[in-house]
């Protein structure tokens, strides 16, 4: 039995969902549709993620720049530099997501605003 690895699986989620900006295609290939979601502005569900997500992955100006990936046993964790156009600060984003049986089935989020003004050189990255 060849058993695709949960990193393999986030790697590739993360191609298609942050790189490609297919929230629709990522969501339907990786993620359970129970999904469990613990933004408290998303309701659980894989179809209400796809309702809330798709708009901002396909604005063509939006940019998700991904600076670490991190898998440890069922969880990994998404590290990057999220934002709406080239011109914005944006956000940075830690996504937290936990795998069972090769697929998502479970999110958790913590975002900061990129700051305007910084005391070090390396504040964020």
């Amino acid at each position: 039995m060849n058993r695709i690895s949960n990193r393999q699986i986030v790697e590739e989620f993360v191609d298609i969902f942050y790189r490609q900006k297919n929230a629709r295609k990522a969501f339907m290939e990786y993620v359970v549709e129970e999904y469990i979601q613990h933004n408290p502005n998303i309701p659980d569900g894989r179809a209400a993620a796809i309702t809330f997500l798709e708009p901002k992955f396909l604005n063509p100006d939006s940019i998700f720049d991904i600076k670490r990936i991190l898998v440890d046993g069922d969880l990994a964790m998404i590290h990057l530099h999220g934002r709406m156009s080239a011109d914005s600060l944006g956000a940075v984003v830690v996504d937290i997501f936990r795998l069972e049986n090769g697929k998502i089935v479970e999110h958790w989020d913590v975002l900061q605003q990129f700051p305007t003004e910084c005391i070090n050189p390396h504040p964020m990255f």
